[in-house]
C-alpha cells in the first residue's frame, strides 16, 4: 500500500489524486474527532478547514511518518482551539472564557455517552491528561502519535496518559464499573 507520506509528496508533484486519496483515508476519523469535541454542526465546516490547512501546509509533512493521521489531528486540534476561541463569551465573568486557557470539556463531558462516574472521572482530569488519554482511546492514536498531533514531547504524553490512567482507576464510581467489566468478561 502507498503511504500518506508518498502521497502527499506526489501531491507536491502536481499529482491531483495523490492529496485526494489522504483525505478519503483519514476523513472519517478527523470527522469523528471534530464531531465528539465540537458537535455535528460544526464539524463540517471545521473538517473543511482542516484540509484547506492540511493542503496548504503539506510541504511542512515530515515524511519521514508513513501515517498522516496525527498530523492531521494535530491540524484539526489547533482548528478546534481557534473555533473555541471564536465562540461568543456567554458571561463576562465565566470561567468558561473561550480565551487564554480555557478549558471545553466540561461541555463536552455532557455529550460523553457512558456512565456518570466515568464522565464525572474525565471532567476532574487536566486538560492536556484529558486530550492525552482520549487521543489514546477514541482516535486510537499511538501515544507518541498523540505527543505529535498536540505538539509535546512524547515523556510528555506518556506521562499524562499514565496520570489519567491512575485518576480513572481511583475516580469514585469507576473502580466499581471496571470490576463490573471484569466479572462480565470472565463469564463470557
Amino acid at each position: 500500500m502507498i503511504s500518506d507520506a508518498e502521497l502527499i509528496g506526489w501531491s507536491l508533484l502536481g499529482d491531483r489524486d495523490g492529496f485526494t486519496e489522504v483525505v478519503r483515508r483519514h476523513e472519517a476519523v478527523v470527522g469523528a474527532y471534530l464531531a465528539r469535541r465540537a458537535g455535528h454542526a460544526a464539524a463540517e465546516d471545521l473538517l473543511a478547514e482542516v484540509w484547506l490547512a492540511a493542503f496548504r501546509s503539506r510541504s511542512s509533512y515530515d515524511r519521514s511518518f508513513p501515517s498522516a493521521r496525527a498530523w492531521l489531528i494535530g491540524i484539526a486540534h489547533n482548528i478546534l482551539r481557534r473555533h473555541w476561541r471564536s465562540l461568543p463569551r456567554e458571561d463576562p465573568l465565566s470561567e468558561t472564557d473561550p480565551g487564554v486557557g480555557w478549558d471545553p470539556w466540561p461541555s463536552i463531558d455532557e455529550r460523553v455517552d457512558t456512565d456518570r462516574a466515568v464522565a464525572g472521572a474525565l471532567r476532574n482530569l487536566r486538560l492536556g491528561e484529558r486530550e492525552v488519554l482520549t487521543l489514546v482511546v477514541w482516535e486510537d492514536l499511538s501515544v507518541a502519535d498523540a505527543a505529535r498531533a498536540l505538539g509535546i514531547p512524547p515523556g510528555t504524553a506518556y506521562r499524562y496518559l499514565h496520570q489519567a490512567r491512575q485518576a480513572l482507576r481511583s475516580a469514585p464510581g469507576v473502580l466499581e464499573l471496571l470490576t463490573e467489566a471484569d466479572t462480565v468478561k470472565h463469564r463470557k
